[in-house]
This record gives C-alpha cells, structure tokens and sequence, in this order.
C-alpha cells in the first residue's frame, strides 16, 4: 500500500492517490478468503512460514514457537492486517499503519474479534520517521509496486529499522513473465485480483530493490522466490521468477 504523510495534510513524492483510491475500493473485504483479496490469503501462509525462518535465523530466539517474542514489529502498508496479526501471534509487539482509514477499520475490528493487542494507525511511514522510531523488526510486504519513488520510500523504511534490526520486503520482478502472468493473466484472465492493482512498470528487479536498501547502510542477506507449484501450491524458495521476498539486516552498530 502506498504512503502519505497525515499529520502534515500533504502527500510525501511516494504516495499515489490512484493506488490509495485502489485500495479504498476493496477495504471491507480484506478478510474474505474469496474476496478481492484473496491471493493474499493464499499466499500468508508462506509469507509467515519466511519471515519465522529469518527472524528466527537472524535473533535466534529461545522459544521457536514465539520468535518474536519481545521484538518490536512495523508492518507498513498493513491493509487488514493480514501480516500483522500472524506477528502478533508470534508473540511481537506489533504496529501497522496503512493510509485507507477502511483498512485501519477493518483491521482493528478483525485484531479485537481475535483477542490480539495491535497498534493500527492512519498514518505514513514518513511520520514514523518524523517522530523517531524504529523498530526491531520491519515488514512491507506488497508495497514497493504501488509507490510512485520506491528509492526514497525505501530510504524512509531502511531508518525505521533498529541498529541490529531485520528488515523484511516482498515485491514483483519487473520481467516478460510477471508481465504476462502477474498483470495480465492474474487481473484479466485468471480474475485472481482486481483490474488495475498493478501498474507493471512498477514491478522492480532484485538488484533495483537491493540498491537503496545497501545505499541505506543495510546488508541484503537473502532473496527468495515465491513460486507457485502446481501440486504443493505457493512456496518460498528457488528463483525470483515473478515474486520474490527480501531479507536485510541493519548492522549493530549503524
């Protein structure tokens, strides 16, 4: 989901108001498994199964079943709260933000019927910034692709992660594949998302993620396809065909 920065009432350079509008559209179907949305529900599952394998992998936690467990977490662009609820249950303290109001609604609404204690604000990642946070642990998971300046919003995300903190990004490869399958035949064959979630030209390459990410002084450690088998169904590993997940580390002493 793209950003804007409420506080001050304008719009920082990676906010798209056509991509909010998008969003805004669908907002109180985030939690339907059948819905506008529903890739995503197919997709968390292996989403989480990474991020638990590189926050484990990375802070080494005593108890794997809570890896999480007293890490702070943001998940930026957090829609319903599809992400932030499975960190939740890991057992982080977690804030999402997201600027559709809907969204925030819809998450805060689903988080309460759970029994989970999140922290969802209206609010950019830019005024995170502003007021000086970070966090032990960042996601941002399917945003990058709806920003109009992915290398400033990156530089925004890579300060909210805490000296020693792990940063966590999911995207498309900009490539003739992802053009025939991640735009035309998941919007307009398949019906798999809704017509005009994504604009292919926003789609980034590995290397084109990674640069504002090492310029920010972090250390990209891993990147992972998200491949979809057609017997075992979506799964993180093997190349960056068309999804693909990233893993960075701020070092200790940044």
């Amino acid at each position: 989901m793209p950003t804007t920065d409420n506080k001050a009432g304008t719009a920082p350079q990676s906010s798209d108001a056509a991509e909010l509008a998008q969003f805004a559209r669908h907002a109180q179907h985030w939690w339907d498994p059948k819905g506008p949305f529903a890739p995503l529900h197919r997709l968390n599952p292996t989403r989480m199964e990474y991020i638990r394998g590189q926050v484990s992998r990375h802070f080494r936690p005593r108890d794997l079943d809570q890896p999480l467990s007293g890490l702070t977490c943001l998940d930026i662009g957090c829609g319903g709260g599809l992400v932030a609820e499975p960190l939740a249950r890991m057992s982080g303290v977690v804030t999402g933000i997201d600027l559709v109001e809907d969204s925030i609604a819809a998450a805060r609404s689903h988080a309460d019927s759970q029994g989970l204690s999140i922290e969802y604000q209206l609010e950019s990642a830019e005024a995170i910034q502003a007021d000086a946070k970070q966090f032990d642990v960042v996601t941002c998971l399917e945003v990058i692709e709806h920003v109009t300046n992915p290398s400033e919003f990156l530089a925004t995300v890579c300060d909210l992660v805490r000296p020693g903190g792990l940063l966590v990004l999911s995207t498309l490869n900009r490539n003739p594949a992802s053009l025939a399958l991640g735009k035309v035949a998941a919007e307009y064959i398949l019906n798999w998302v809704p017509r005009g979630t994504h604009d292919w030209r926003k789609f980034a390459k590995p290397h084109e993620l990674a640069a504002p990410v090492r310029n920010a002084g972090l250390i990209v450690g891993d990147v992972t396809g998200l491949n979809l088998h057609p017997i075992h169904g979506w799964q993180a590993q093997g190349p960056a065909f068309i999804n693909y997940m990233m893993t960075a580390k701020k070092p200790a002493d940044a």
